[in-house]
C-alpha cells in the first residue's frame, strides 16, 4: 500500500508543461474468474456513478489487475470506488466496503487502504475478501502519450501471418523472380556480397593451438618429479600414496546382454552393480536410460554464499543445479574433469572444443587443456615416431611429465573458481588414468570420454587432416614422410592401448559413421554429466551450413521501437524477395534443408517468398523479450525508466528487463534449438532477431557470454557457419545496406 504524487522534475506543474497525468489503479489478490474488478466514480475518470456504467479493469497477472487513465495534470478532485462484478452482467454487484476514494492533485488525501468485500458462501456464511490496492502516477507529455497511442493501435493490428500452422511442408517450386523486377534479384556469382567476417576460421585451423597456456611455462616444482606405474613421489602435491584405483575386470564380470529394442538402448549389467547403457544413434533422439547409481550427500549443512564465487554465470536451470550441486553433492563432485581417451587421429581435440564450446555457452567456467600442446612447448614439435615408442623409457617419463603438468595447472585453476576442465590426451594406459586419478583425488571428479572409431576411411582421412594442420609436421615439407612418420606413431600407441573399463565414462563408438555410432555411458550421475550426455548423444561430424539472418527491416525498426509484432518496411519486403533468391542458388542442391524462423510476423513475413523448404516456427527463437518496455524507444526508456536504462547499461547480460528477460534467460530457452542444431545433418536457415542470433552466433564463434550483447549481427546480412571436422568456419553475405540496432 501507498500513494503516489505528481513529481516533476524542473519544478514546474504540468499545466505550463501542457502535460497530462498518467494515472494506474492496480489490485492485487482477486482470483474470482468469475466476477471482474470495475472502478466507478466521478468525471474524469468514470463520470458516472451507476455500476452498469463502470470501467472493466484488466488482468496483468494471475491475481493482479489494472485500469489505467489519463487526466490533466490540474484536475479536479475525483472521487471514486472499486466494485466486483461478471463482465457482461450487473448481478451479482459488489462494491468495496467504506467511504469513497479522494485524488487530489495526483495524490491520495489518505494512504491507500485495503479494498474490502463481503460476500457469501455457498453454505450462505459471510466471506470477507481482502485485496491490496496500489496508485501510480507521472507526467507525460503529449508527444509521449501519442507515440504511446500509436504503438498500441500498431501492436492490436491483425496479424497478417495469424493461421499459419507451426510448420509448412511448402515444396511448391519457386516461381519466376520476374514479377520482383531488377532489384528482387541477386547476381549469379554469389561471392561478390561476401564481406569480412569478424571471427573468421579457415579451414586449416587447428584447434589445439587454441586451448590452454601452460602456467607455470614448466618452472613448477612437479617438472622435477618421476612418474612410474602411475604414482607421484617428490615434494610436490599431497597424494595419499596407498590409495587404491580399482579397475573393472572384464574377465570376472559376467556381463549378460539385454536388447531394449524399443528405445534403441542396451543394458549391460557388471558384477558390481554398476550399469552400463549403450545408447544406439541413428534418426530421431534417443531416450536415455539413467544409470542406476546413488548419489553421495555430504550429510551436513553447505553455505551457499560461501561459495557464491564458483556460481556460474547464468540463470534459469544451469543456475538452479550449481545450488543444488553445492547444498547437496560432496565438495570435490562440484568440480568436473572431463578426460579425453583415445588412439591419435579419433577426434579427440575436435570433440573437446565442441564440448569446451557448448559448456561455456551455457554458463559454465570450462576451460580446455591439451596435453600435446604442452609436449611441444617443453620438448619441442619436431618429435619422431621413436619418442612414443612403448620401450622409449626416456619418452614415456617425458610424456607422463607433461600430462601431470597440465593436470596440475587445470586443478590449481578449479581452486581458483574453474568449474570444468576439458583434458586432452591419449590417455591410453591404464597407469596414466591411474596418474591423473590419484591427482584429482578429493580436489574434482573425473568422467573418461573414449572416441573409439573402427572405420578404417575415417581414420585415413583424419590422419591426413592431422598432417596438414598439426604443428608436430609444420616443418615437414615431404607430406608423404610425414604422413608414414604419423602411422609409425599411431602403431606405437596401439601396441599399449588399454580401453576404459575403469571408475566413471562415456564412450562414442564410430559417431563419425553415416549411421551415427552409439553411446556406452557408465556411473553417471548429475546435473552437469547429464547436460554432457546428452549433448553428445545429439552430434555428429557430418559437414553442413547453417545460416543465420536477422527478419527484414520492420516498421518499429524504422521508429526505433524495441519488442512489438510489425509488419515488415518496403525495405524488409525487399530483402526477403532477395533472401529468397539468395536461398534458392545457395541451397539449389540440398533437398532436406529447413527454415527456421520465430513465431513473430516479421520473422515469417520475411521467410514468406522462399519456397521449396519446409518451414518450422520456434517460439524459442522469439526476441528477448523487453517487457513493460515493449513499444518504447530507447530515448523514451532514459527519460521514463531512469533506472532500467542504467542497470542495462551497466550489465545487459545480467539485467533483465522490467517484466522481461535477460540475455542469460534468452539462452537458457535456446538451447533445445542449440542441441537441435547440431542434431541436424542438412543445412538449416534460422531467421530469427538481434539479440537470439547474438546469443546462437556467439555459441557457434565460441565468443564469451560477457561479449554476447554487444555482437554485430546487422540487418540484411547473412551469416554462414559451415560445420564439420575441421571445425567452424564463418563467412557473410550483404544483400542489402541495414542500420545496426541495439538490443
Amino acid at each position: 500500500m501507498g500513494t503516489g504524487s505528481s513529481k516533476h522534475r524542473d519544478g514546474s506543474n504540468g499545466e505550463e508543461l501542457g502535460g497530462q497525468l498518467y494515472v494506474s489503479l492496480r489490485m492485487e489478490n482477486w482470483n474470482n474468474s468469475e466476477l471482474i474488478p470495475h472502478v466507478y466514480g466521478s468525471v474524469p475518470i468514470i463520470g458516472s456513478w451507476n455500476s452498469s456504467k463502470a470501467l472493466s479493469m484488466e488482468r496483468d497477472s494471475a491475481s493482479t489487475w489494472e485500469l489505467s487513465s489519463v487526466v490533466p495534470s490540474n484536475h479536479e478532485t475525483l472521487d471514486f470506488k472499486f466494485l466486483v462484478k461478471p463482465k457482461d452482467g450487473d448481478s451479482p454487484c459488489i462494491v468495496e466496503e467504506g467511504p469513497s476514494r479522494v485524488l487530489k492533485g495526483g495524490t491520495l488525501e489518505e494512504d491507500m487502504r485495503v479494498a474490502l468485500f463481503k460476500t457469501k458462501s455457498d453454505s450462505g456464511e459471510e466471506v470477507v475478501i481482502n485485496c491490496r490496492v496500489f496508485l501510480k502516477e507521472d507526467l507525460v507529455s503529449p508527444f509521449d502519450l501519442a507515440s504511446s497511442w500509436r504503438a498500441y493501435q500498431e501492436n492490436f493490428q491483425p496479424s497478417r501471418v495469424r493461421g499459419i500452422p507451426d510448420v509448412v511442408m511448402n515444396v511448391a517450386q519457386p516461381e519466376s523472380t520476374e514479377q520482383d523486377g531488377p532489384t528482387g534479384g541477386l547476381e549469379l556469382d554469389l561471392e561478390q556480397y561476401v564481406i569480412p567476417a569478424p571471427t573468421a576460421r579457415t579451414a586449416s585451423f587447428y584447434a589445439a593451438n587454441v586451448t590452454e597456456d601452460p602456467r607455470s611455462k614448466f618452472h613448477s616444482p612437479i617438472s622435477s618429479q618421476k612418474y612410474a606405474n602411475g604414482t607421484i613421489s617428490g615434494s610436490h602435491g599431497s597424494v595419499e600414496k596407498d590409495r587404491n584405483v580399482r579397475a573393472l575386470d572384464r574377465s570376472t564380470s559376467h556381463s549378460v546382454m539385454t536388447d531394449l529394442k524399443s528405445t534403441g538402448i542396451t543394458t549391460l549389467q557388471k558384477h558390481d552393480g554398476q550399469r552400463a547403457v549403450f545408447v544406439e544413434r541413428g534418426v530421431g533422439s534417443p531416450r536415455i536410460v539413467r544409470p542406476t547409481h546413488s548419489s553421495l550427500s555430504n550429510g551436513g549443512l553447505i553455505r551457499v554464499d560461501s561459495d557464491a564465487e564458483a556460481m556460474p554465470a547464468a540463470a534459469g536451470a544451469v543456475a538452479a543445479a550449481a545450488v543444488a550441486d553445492q547444498m547437496h553433492e560432496p565438495k570435490e563432485h562440484r568440480n568436473l574433469a572431463i578426460v579425453l581417451v583415445g588412439l591419435p587421429a579419433r577426434g579427440k581435440t575436435f570433440t573437446a572444443a565442441k564440448l569446451t564450446r557448448y559448456l561455456r555457452w551455457l554458463g559454465h567456467e570450462t576451460k580446455h587443456f591439451n596435453v600435446g600442446k604442452y609436449r611441444r612447448i617443453k620438448h619441442g614439435a619436431n618429435q619422431a615416431a621413436d619418442f612414443f615408442r612403448p620401450d622409449n623409457h626416456e619418452g614415456i617419463e617425458a610424456r607422463n611429465e607433461v600430462a601431470a603438468l597440465a593436470m596440475e595447472d587445470m586443478l590449481y585453476w578449479m581452486q581458483e573458481g574453474g568449474q570444468v576442465g576439458i583434458f586432452d590426451a591419449t590417455n591410453s594406459t591404464k597407469s596414466r588414468r591411474n596418474l591423473l586419478m590419484k591427482m584429482a583425488a578429493g580436489k574434482c571428479k573425473i568422467i573418461f570420454l573414449e572416441t573409439i572409431c573402427n572405420d578404417e576411411r575415417i581414420i585415413e582421412r583424419n590422419i591426413r587432416l592431422k598432417v596438414q594442420q598439426s604443428p608436430d609436421y609444420a616443418n615437414e615439407p615431404d607430406f608423404e614422410a610425414g604422413l608414414r612418420d604419423f602411422k609409425e606413431r599411431l602403431k606405437n600407441y596401439e601396441k599399449v592401448y588399454e580401453p576404459v573399463e575403469e571408475g566413471s565414462y562415456v564412450k562414442m563408438i564410430d559417431i563419425a559413421t553415416e549411421h551415427g555410432g552409439r553411446l556406452e555411458i557408465n556411473n553417471i550421475s548429475g546435473y552437469l554429466p547429464g547436460r554432457m550426455v546428452f549433448f553428445l548423444v545429439n552430434t555428429h561430424l557430418t559437414p553442413r551450413p547453417i545460416l543465420l539472418t536477422r527478419h527484414g527491416e520492420s516498421l518499429d525498426n524504422v521508429r526505433g521501437r524495441i519488442g512489438g509484432d510489425s509488419a515488415l518496411s518496403e525495405a524488409g519486403e525487399l530483402y526477403s524477395k532477395k533472401l529468397a533468391n539468395f536461398i534458392e542458388k545457395r541451397l539449389k542442391s540440398e533437398k532436406t534443408a529447413s527454415i527456421w524462423t520465430s513465431t513473430l510476423q516479421r520473422s515469417i513475413l520475411t521467410a514468406s517468398p522462399i519456397v521449396g523448404f519446409p518451414k518450422i516456427q520456434w517460439r524459442a527463437l522469439d526476441e528477448i523479450n523487453v517487457g513493460a518496455c515493449d513499444g518504447m524507444t530507447y530515448e523514451e526508456i532514459k527519460k521514463n525508466m531512469p533506472d532500467v536504462y542504467e542497470q542495462r547499461k551497466k550489465d545487459k547480460l545480467r539485467n533483465r528487463y522490467p517484466r522481461g528477460e535477460s540475455y542469460l534467460d534468452v539462452i537458457q530457452r535456446l538451447e533445445p534449438v542449440i542441441i537441435e542444431l547440431e542434431r541436424q545433418r542438412a543445412p538449416v536457415v534460422v531467421i530469427a532477431h538481434q539479440a537470439v542470433l547474438r546469443a546462437l552466433y556467439a555459441y557457434f564463434a565460441d565468443r564469451p557470454l560477457s561479449e554476447i550483447p554487444q555482437i554485430e549481427v546487422p540487418l540484411h546480412t547473412i551469416i554462414e557457419i559451415q560445420m564439420g571436422v575441421t571445425g567452424v568456419q564463418e563467412k557473410r553475405y550483404k544483400l542489402m545496406d541495414g542500420v545496426q540496432f541495439p538490443l
